[in-house]
Order: structure tokens, then sequence, then C-alpha cells
């Protein structure tokens, strides 16, 4: 007996055995559900299983938390190229003390296994920037932060980070994987594939590059990857040149009506009669489809910072010749989130080692620039989120791959060379205790010393600030399940308010 009787176009008799097969199911289970919550089995931590359940063609649907979060988005700004602890938010008297000596005199066994130039290694040499008290908490600041400095009140600072690289690209894939290989879901994937999204007419998960023409991080779009996950979670890459986004207009000829008819006739042909669902990589393709569509009319209304007005502008520096180009960049994260994106993430330098924060000559000069570039702007999106009531349910991240060593890498200008073994990020919003330090590195701030934190420690975090559990957040995949914090990761309570 057929299942489906063709009466002609647009109508079809479903047979009755089809009927009682699909409603007698559903029946059952609803009745499964019943039993489950009166013994208290089913809460909210059973969610849509790795193949997306019954998520179907709207797998960016909003999903259920695992326990109350107070965070609802996050904004990453992803300092790259490898900020120098020592010279940023870590001030260390004990460097200063020891400035022009041996770090052999702090560390008899100390070898440069570390960074990448072992014959320029020099001594241990202060930071070149004067630091200063800031906020009610007292933090000293290093002195080429004086915007966000005035925010230190809304920081929490963990001083005691460490990864497991000392090269670019496996370091990156660290800290936005929580593994130092490529192929892996990057954390925006999973933050969206955990919450979904609140907006159904912009990508849930965006990430924008250094707007100035430097290029994109080592390991490029794989460092915004979904992986393994489909790729409906993966980041959409909006470029810091030209149109922002490919064909984000329709073709001249092409009426509304005429591409809606071709997305539902997409849908059609992959859904027989109505009644089936399509799953996993086609459902990303279709409902990428849909996106594109929604998106023509929603990303540019988004994308229009000229409808802020001047004094907004004027807060994220917009104007000003040297971080022009990244206030424009903060304040479209902030219109975003405000619109339900999910998760954004702000890349500031480019690949190579001068067009970013890997100061391996001139570290006065390297880090002046970049954080002239940023300094502004992020400050101005710390105030701005503040005042639009944004603030408390936006975890704001700043972070680099690595820290650097703190002896001088030797030349004509004195850089410094990568450190994995200690690094400085900082958290704002969502949830975090503000004007707090966490952690501790060494005397002279080689190493972190006291409460470590490891990357997947610092996942484990986001993901609890945003109602996730990271133990209970995988996915199926080649016969295991993977997490983002892998078979590690501990939530820093201490900084979670």
């Amino acid at each position: 007996m057929r299942e489906i009787a063709d009466l002609g176009p647009g109508r079809a008799l479903v047979s009755r055995r089809h009927i009682l097969a699909r409603a007698g199911a559903g029946f059952g289970v609803v009745g499964l559900s019943g039993l489950l919550h009166s013994e208290g089995l089913l809460g909210p931590t059973v969610r849509a299983d790795s193949g997306l359940g019954q998520r179907g063609l709207a797998p960016l649907a909003p999903q259920q938390t695992h326990f109350s979060g107070r965070a609802r988005q996050v904004i990453w700004i992803f300092v790259n190229g490898g900020p120098s602890q020592v010279d940023t938010w870590d001030f260390k008297p004990g460097l200063v003390r020891r400035n022009g000596m041996s770090i052999k005199t702090f560390d008899p066994k100390f070898e440069n296994t570390t960074g990448f130039f072992r014959n320029s290694v020099g001594n241990l040499m202060a930071s070149p920037f004067a630091f200063r008290r800031r906020g009610e908490c007292g933090k000293p600041i290093s002195s080429i932060f004086p915007h966000l400095g005035g925010h230190a009140d809304k920081m929490a600072f963990v001083h005691s980070v460490f990864t497991e690289s000392n090269n670019h690209s496996p370091a990156l894939f660290m800290m936005n994987c929580g593994l130092p290989r490529m192929g892996l879901p990057c954390v925006g994937s999973w933050v969206t594939y955990g919450l979904g999204s609140s907006s159904q007419d912009l990508p849930a998960f965006v990430v924008m590059s250094d707007p100035k023409g430097r290029g994109l991080p080592k390991g490029h779009a794989a460092n915004w990857s979904a992986g393994f996950l489909p790729g409906v979670f993966q980041g959409t890459h909006l470029r810091p040149q030209g149109p922002p986004i490919d064909n984000l207009k329709r073709p001249g000829k092409m009426t509304d009506l005429s591409q809606r008819n071709q997305l539902n006739l997409l849908r059609q042909l992959n859904s027989p009669g109505g009644l089936s669902q399509a799953a996993g990589e086609l459902a990303s393709r279709i409902q990428s489809f849909e996106l594109a569509y929604r998106m023509q009319s929603a990303a540019p209304e988004a994308l229009a910072i000229e409808a802020e007005s001047r004094q907004v502008q004027q807060l994220y520096g917009i104007g000003d010749k040297r971080c022009d180009h990244f206030g424009r960049q903060c304040l479209v994260a902030r219109r975003l989130v405000e619109r339900g994106v999910r998760f954004v993430q702000l890349y500031s330098g480019g690949n190579e080692n001068q067009r970013s924060w890997d100061g391996h000559s001139d570290i006065q000069g390297n880090h002046s620039q970049f954080a002239g570039e940023t300094d502004r702007p992020v400050a101005g999106l710390l105030e701005d989120l503040a005042q639009r009531g944004l603030l408390d349910e936006t975890l704001v991240v700043w972070c680099g791959e690595f820290g650097r060593l703190p002896v001088a890498q030797t030349g004509k200008k004195p850089g410094r060379d990568h450190n994995p073994h200690c690094l400085t990020a900082w958290m704002a919003g969502g949830g975090i205790r503000g004007g707090i330090s966490y952690g501790a590195s060494d005397e002279v701030g080689f190493r972190a010393a006291e409460n470590r934190v490891h990357v997947n420690d610092l996942h484990a975090t986001i993901l609890h600030l945003l109602g996730l559990d990271h133990e209970l957040l995988t996915y199926g995949y080649n016969g295991r399940d993977f997490r983002l914090t892998d078979v590690a990761g501990r939530v820093i309570s201490e900084i979670v308010a």
C-alpha cells in the first residue's frame, strides 16, 4: 500500500497506516516524557543529540541551557600575535629589581626552549611602560591603556593562564578550539551549537579580522571552523575591506518573490511530500540558503554604524585615525549582539610578526601601536554596553594565544620572544566579578605559578557563564563523544559573581 497518493499539484493523501505509525510513536513519546518528568528524570540537561535531533531544518533555533547563566552572548577581543603580560596587565616589581640581570640568577635551569630565537636571548628586561593603579580596586595597569584602565573595576584579570604550544598556528588553534591542532570546532561553534541563536536573520557566530589589510591570523579560517559539527555552526567572516559578505545584494533581475520560490522548491525537492525532514549536512546547507535570504535585508541594517549618533561614534574613537578602523568593528559588534548574534570575535593584528602583537623586535613600539589602535574602541565598547544595560548579559573576553618572555630578544630595539608558560586574560560583564585578579605568575612573569589556569579551564568558565556545563556539551563523532574541553577543564568559580 502506498503511503502517499498523488492527487495532483500541491495535494497529497496520507494513508491511515502512515498516520498511525507517526501518531502512535508520537503519543508514546509524549507519555514517556510525562513519566520521566514526574520522576524528576527529565530536566534542562536533556539536549538534542549529535544528529541535531528534532531541530531539523532549524538547527540554530534557541536551545535550553543546562542551568541558568548570566551571559547570553560573547564578544571576544582576540589579541593576535601574543601580547606581553608583563607590559600590559601583569606588573612585576621583581622584574624591575632584576632588570639587566641574567634570568639564570632567577632560574638557574632556564633554557630558551619556548622561543624561536635561541641566539638572541638577552637579560631580564623590565617593562618600558609605566604602570599606575587604576579604579577603586587599585589595579596596576600599563600606561598604554589609558582608556581601558578606567574600566578596571569591571574586569576580572586571570594572570596564571598557560598553554601548550610556542608556535602561533597551534597556539591559535589551542586558544580557539581547545587542542593545538586544526580540524576541531572552535569555541564560537560550540557555543552556537549549545545555545542556538537569538536571531534568525543574522549569523549566530561572526568573525572580523584585522581591518588594516594585515591579513588573516595564522591558521586562517580554521580558527573559526565548525570542525566536525554541522557547517551551519561555523563563523561567518566579515571582510575588513570591500563588501563584508558575498552576494549580500540579490541580482538586479531577481525579485524577492522569485528568490523565495527558488528556496521553496529547494526545500520541496529535499523533503518529498513535505513530510520528511532533511538532516545533517543537507539541513545545514538548506539553512544557510534560508539565512542568506533573510540576511539580505537584516545584515545591511545591522552593519550601518552611520545610524549611530555622533556621540556614540566618538565614544568608540571613530574619526580618530589611530583607532577608527577597530572602533568601527567594536561598534558593529555591539550592534550585532544587540540584534541577537550569539558570538562575535574581533582580531587585532594580522599574519606577520610586526603587523600583529608579535613583538620580537621593538616591544615598546609594537605594543604602543596596537594598544593605541584598540584601547579607546574596547573601552568604548564596555561603556556603551553598560549604558545600554547589555553588559550584564554580554561576556567580553580579551586574550591572545600566548604570552612573552620576561627577557629581551636582542636587536637594535629589544623585543620579547614567545612564552606559552604564562599569559594574562581578562573578562568583563556576563556574570564576572569585576575588579579582581586571580592567579599569579612568578616573580618575573615567566611561568604561571599560583592557581594555574589551563586554556581548557578558560573555556569551561566561558561556557559556564552562558549556562552550559562543559562536560555535558558533547557531540558524537567517529565513535566517541567530543567536547570543547576534551577530558579536562575546571570552572574558575572565583571570578564568577
